[in-house]
């Protein structure tokens, strides 16, 4: 069986909705970034590129944004939807595919514009169209378990997590400071420019604040009508961005004289409750140590797409040992959540922390509907 190894990654930075990005449709996007990945003479050596979306307009956005790209009409490319965890999912498939032996070199990832995503609709024949308004039921949030459209799913689930095993907003809080202050530090160090594309000549990712305070987060309000824990401050916003990798088989690599980032070990996809996503995270952790044999003292580098703080306080909850290996460049809160992008995201981090912190990584992510997934990677990987 092959060995699958990551040899690449860029990601562009992260726009928050209606900011840098908000002209600029999903597919042009990703485009951007698969040019910068990919260099001419090697999209033609492509066996295929995988795309997460969580928010498209559907119509194989993936397909789209490689012709937009200029890949050859020769090479396939399709759209994977598993919402926050498209990006970490389309990976999967590929270090699959590699290893089965279908392809030599996939490129996987995925994007996402919350700016420019459409308004869907429900067709009249529907039973719901009724319910929700006839011609004016105009929707951004899919429906992500039997029910009622509820816009704030995500966000109640998240609530409902922290009140469950009691978690304060002064907790949440010091999650936020971290990821922000820890954001700004790997900025001013410029850890991560060699992955980062300028996309419409964008130098930031928008969401990192300089100054941010335990005060100014106190003050925030609650999110939900009737909350009391989640805030603007420890939940993400919405954003705008994309991020892909290179995925290569062992003999790729070997004709083409080339080092890997990591190997793609292994990978769990679980379910849990819908109503508690988050939860998600540290079930998908838990399968994948169990799994492949591994403990937590095991792994260097631990990246978390951080939607929510809830999901830091229940990382260090869970693991605290491991508190000093987890999200190192920051976060989500401080970056920003592209939906489908994250995946990427979070794997580009953790490619680059191995290069501090040799050794084994684990990127988890939650996903709406009760789905979470977990990769396992290894430095160097030859």
């Amino acid at each position: 069986m092959e060995h699958a190894y990551i040899i690449d990654g860029r990601r562009s930075y992260i726009g928050v909705e209606n900011g840098m990005y908000k002209h600029l449709p999903a597919e042009v996007l990703a485009a951007e970034v698969l040019c910068a990945l990919v260099p001419e003479d090697v999209r033609q050596t492509v066996d295929e590129v995988i795309v997460g979306n969580g928010v498209g307009a559907s119509g194989n956005i993936g397909r789209l944004a490689t012709l937009t790209a200029h890949f050859p009409q020769a090479v396939p490319a399709y759209t994977v939807d598993m919402q926050c965890g498209s990006g970490l999912e389309a990976l999967t498939i590929a270090a699959a595919k590699i290893r089965s032996g279908q392809a030599d070199l996939i490129v996987a990832g995925g994007v996402d514009s919350s700016s420019t995503a459409p308004r869907r609709a429900y067709n009249r024949n529907h039973p719901d169209y009724e319910r929700y308004g006839g011609e004016e039921s105009f929707y951004s949030v899919a429906k992500f378990a039997p029910g009622e459209h509820d816009p704030y799913a995500m966000i109640r689930g998240a609530e409902r997590v922290a009140l469950d095993v009691q978690m304060t907003r002064q907790e949440l809080n010091k999650w936020v400071l971290r990821s922000h202050s820890l954001a700004k530090q790997a900025r001013e160090a410029g850890v991560l420019e060699p992955y980062l594309v300028g996309v419409q000549g964008a130098t930031a990712d928008a969401g990192i604040r300089d100054r941010i305070s335990e005060r100014f987060l106190d003050k925030l309000p609650p999110l939900l009508p009737d909350g009391a824990i989640l805030t603007a401050g420890n939940t993400c916003l919405m954003h705008d961005g994309a991020a892909f990798l290179l995925v290569a088989s062992e003999r790729y690599v070997e004709e083409h004289n080339l080092t890997p980032l990591a190997e793609i070990v292994d990978s769990v996809t679980v379910g849990g409750n819908p109503d508690k996503s988050p939860e998600t995270v540290i079930l998908a952790i838990q399968r994948l140590l169990a799994k492949t044999g591994h403990t937590v003292e095991d792994i260097a580098v631990f990246e978390c797409n951080e939607a929510f703080a809830v999901i830091d306080e229940l990382f260090a909850r869970a693991y605290p040992e491991a508190v000093d290996r987890y999200n190192r460049y920051g976060g989500a809160l401080a970056y920003g959540h592209p939906y489908g992008a994250s995946g990427g995201i979070i794997t580009i981090h953790a490619c680059r922390a191995l290069q501090e912190t040799p050794g084994y990584a684990v990127c988890s992510i939650a996903a709406a509907g009760g789905i979470g997934h977990a990769l396992l990677l290894r430095a160097g990987g030859m």
